[in-house]
């Protein structure tokens, strides 16, 4: 299989609540805003969406619980590398996310810290641990 193009769709409860949340989180606006879909474009082939939880319904119908049942309730976790992650999470914390873990060392070699967003998806910034090689 060859994945030429990621999008991760978060459903969630308020689309403009979250848009305006994953805007100021991301420092930029998003590429697409529609009724039913934002979409920012994370990295040259990742895409983040955001899809109300009443769009997707109308898709699931009653094959599965509504997104609705699960709001608060981690469902994802987007685990995001980045150059400054002390940059990130202070900006995280403007930006009214629910800090989970402060920045820590974790034992696979990235520094990182969670938070979660209004819908409780949970969100990591990740900074590879420098490292003195000889």
């Amino acid at each position: 299989m060859n994945i030429d193009f990621l999008e991760i769709i978060l459903y969630v409860a308020d689309q403009r609540r979250s848009t305006d949340f994953y805007s100021q989180l991301f420092r930029r606006l998003p590429d697409l805003d529609v009724p039913g879909m934002t979409e920012f474009n994370i990295s040259e082939k990742c895409a983040l969406g955001l899809m109300p939880n009443k769009g997707i319904e109308k898709i699931l119908t009653n094959k599965t619980p509504s997104p609705d049942s699960g709001n608060g309730i981690p469902r994802c976790e987007l685990y995001l590398s980045v150059d400054d992650v002390e940059l990130e999470f202070h900006n995280a914390l403007k930006t009214g996310a629910k800090l989970i873990s402060p920045i820590e060392d974790r034992n696979w070699g990235d520094k990182v810290c969670y938070f979660a967003d209004y819908d409780g998806h949970i969100i990591a910034f990740a900074e590879r641990i420098k490292t003195n090689k000889f």
